[in-house]
């Protein structure tokens, strides 16, 4: 009996999970195989708003749908990458771009992991510098010398 239910239970999900894959597509009409390159290589320069760590390219979330058709339709009328950059940071901030230019506002997002890095590795020379001082600087606890040959036995 439970043979019998796995082969129509594997396909309904098999078939669920295409459907949902095939939903993520967006059938956009390009006029060749040039603007279509474009228009990949422009959304993978962009971040996806939603999932932050994706490019609007790779992303199936709504809004990513909305601002690849909108990237689209500007492509369409005529706009430059460089414009329809500049109009989606006018909308959306740099965060809309994977490559931020450096700017007094994007500086540390630039310069902060080499800043925390740095901190962190003076930290740990002065914490290591402090115990060895400190493991020097401290007589045994049973009161003999740290210079004993004597094996204790």
């Amino acid at each position: 009996m439970i043979r019998q239910l796995t082969i129509p239970i594997c396909a309904l999900l098999a078939a669920l999970m295409m459907s949902a894959a095939f939903a993520a597509i967006d059938p956009l009409p390009f006029k060749d195989r040039a603007q279509e390159l474009r228009f990949q290589e422009l959304t993978k320069q962009l971040r996806c708003l939603v999932c932050q760590n994706e490019s609007l390219n790779d992303s199936s979330a709504p809004l990513a749908a909305d601002l690849r058709r909108d990237v689209f339709a500007q492509m369409q009328a005529g706009k430059s990458d460089a414009d329809i950059k500049q109009w989606l940071t006018a909308r959306y901030s740099d965060f809309v771009l994977y490559d931020p230019p450096l700017r007094g506002g994007t500086w540390l997002l630039w310069f902060g992991p080499f800043l925390v890095l740095l901190v962190s590795a003076m930290a740990a020379v002065v914490i290591v510098r402090r115990r060895a001082a400190a493991a020097t600087n401290t007589p045994p606890a049973d009161g003999r010398s740290t210079n004993d040959t004597e094996d204790d036995w």
